[in-house]
């Protein structure tokens, strides 16, 4: 299957959608966008750039859904319709070249600047964070909660409305959703606290809610990080959550791996935890993975864990035709010259925030 990668069609069985292979350009921090969260060309054309040169599903950076969820400088944001034109913009380049379009839809919780957004930063209770003046989150009122839940319904519809195939609920990464995922930091005692069944009701309604207020062959996307210790989440209960969003009729489950080959415990087993997924749901639900996917064995290796899509990160920055690239002798490895960059269709700006990467750009 590897080798096919370009070639080998997916169906996204839900919605009727037919991804062109089975290459996913995961979002990606690109801080490319205008101060009030609308698109720059600069952001549009590397998006553009990525659909041309052969991915088959194209996510755009992490989104936010209201201004308090903003959590750096230059990011995108989908909390208005003022966002409209350029979002419709670049929903109209990415489906002309044949791949399918995601926003990746995104509030950061605890993890929102005050510096940034002006506000002491909101999470599922009252969390210590550095990112507020307070050095404390504030806990959301269920009335929040549920406005909260409506902003990415919002979110959801304003991207329908832009013509995107689809959203990814952005569940991972220690951000607001994660934050009431996990038993450390949601210690709420009412219904959207304890239990793990109430600490997964605030994604579960967001799922509901989008399914309700959009077409079925919109896409819906969830990605979790299945291990997050930080938050208190853990691969069994991230398994049991999983199976909530299935019953969701969810079309795909994005697992963050950070590494694909590292291992876990579970069930008395060190697995892959790729592999103790698609053990538990096979055919039922449609795996992303990633996590240091870079060349024909991590290909491979992806595969054989079970997933069906692989999404990439910095391969795709480096290399705009990575799915054709990555099976040749020229799908080298980081550092890149600015000049290489500048070739994939990285503004400077987005290059200055790759030197936080370590070794990734050259000089």
């Amino acid at each position: 299957m590897s080798e096919n990668i370009f070639n080998s069609e997916f169906l996204l069985a839900g919605t009727n959608k037919v991804v062109r292979n089975r290459s996913v350009l995961a979002a990606l921090t690109n801080k490319q966008s205008n101060d009030d969260g609308s698109l720059t060309e600069e952001e549009v054309k590397w998006l553009e750039r990525r659909a041309q040169d052969g991915f088959g599903i194209i996510t755009t950076a992490a989104a936010f859904v209201h201004l308090n969820g903003k959590s750096w400088n230059g990011e995108l944001g989908v909390h208005s319709d003022e966002m409209l034109p350029g979002l419709t913009d670049l929903a109209s380049r990415i489906n002309s070249h044949g791949a399918i379009s995601l926003v990746q839809i995104f509030h950061g919780g605890m993890r929102a600047p005050t510096e940034i957004t002006g506000r002491t930063p909101i999470s599922s209770s009252r969390n210590r964070t550095k990112q507020s003046s307070t050095n404390f989150s504030r806990a959301m009122p269920e009335t929040q909660i549920r406005e909260a839940i409506q902003w990415y319904v919002d979110a959801a519809i304003r991207c329908h409305k832009a013509g995107f195939d689809g959203v990814e609920i952005h569940g991972a990464h220690g951000y607001l959703i994660t934050q009431f995922l996990g038993k450390k930091t949601n210690r709420r005692l009412d219904e959207w606290g304890g239990t793990l069944r109430n600490r997964s009701r605030f994604l579960i309604e967001i799922v509901r809610r989008i399914r309700e207020a959009t077409p079925r062959d919109f896409v819906v996307a969830v990605r979790i990080s299945p291990e997050y210790p930080s938050c208190g989440v853990t691969i069994d209960e991230s398994i049991e959550v999983s199976k909530l969003l299935l019953k969701e009729d969810i079309d795909i489950l994005h697992l963050s791996c950070w590494d694909i080959k590292n291992k876990t415990q579970y069930k008395n087993e060190q697995l892959p935890i790729t592999e103790i997924f698609s053990r538990q749901f096979g055919e039922k639900l449609t795996l992303i993975t990633t996590g240091s996917i870079w060349d024909e064995g991590d290909v491979h290796e992806a595969f054989n864990q079970g997933a069906d899509l692989i999404g990439v990160g910095r391969a795709g920055i480096a290399h705009p035709d990575w799915p054709r690239r990555v099976f040749s002798a020229d799908n080298r490895r980081p550092p890149f010259t600015k000049l290489h960059l500048s070739k994939a269709d990285l503004s400077p700006k987005f290059i200055d925030y790759m030197r936080l990467w370590e070794g990734f750009v050259d000089g």
